[in-house]
């Protein structure tokens, strides 16, 4: 398992976990290919809207479906590519509730990492920023996420 972190405003988040896929770095694919079927994503929202008020939290996480990256069109000749996930019940958490438990965070210019807008995950990064959301992978799995 692989666990990654995508930069990704909480609007967007919310469009994608109501329509169940992941759309990331303005819609371009290479971020999707990277991930495979059963890997998890995690979302951090800098912000609540692009270009909106600063939020600073994981906003949501879920688990790769399939292998299948597809373009999606949008209107206005946008056409970005998705990739279908199946979201867990999980809660926001602001970062700095969990940021000094972060090796993401430990370096001076951590912030910069995230600029890339995909990212993977430590699995300690991961395991303290599921809990901290009340996301337990194991259970989460049993209930239907598997």
């Amino acid at each position: 398992m692989t666990a990654r972190l995508g930069v990704v405003s909480r609007a967007h988040v919310q469009r994608g976990v109501a329509g169940g896929f992941a759309q990331l770095c303005h819609g371009n694919a290479q971020p999707l290919r990277r991930m495979r079927s059963g890997d998890w994503l995690v979302y951090y929202s800098p912000t609540t809207e692009m270009g909106g008020a600063p939020l600073r939290a994981f906003t949501d996480i879920g688990r790769v479906e399939g292998d299948d990256i597809y373009p999606h069109d949008m209107g206005g000749g946008f056409v970005p590519y998705r990739r279908n996930v199946r979201y867990a019940d999980a809660e926001d958490v602001v970062l700095d509730v969990v940021k000094p438990k972060l090796e993401l965070c430990a370096g001076p210019n951590w912030g910069m990492a995230l600029r890339r807008g995909h990212l993977p995950l430590e699995a300690s990064d991961f395991a303290t920023i599921a809990a901290a959301m009340g996301v337990q992978p194991t259970k989460a799995f049993a209930a239907g996420l598997e």
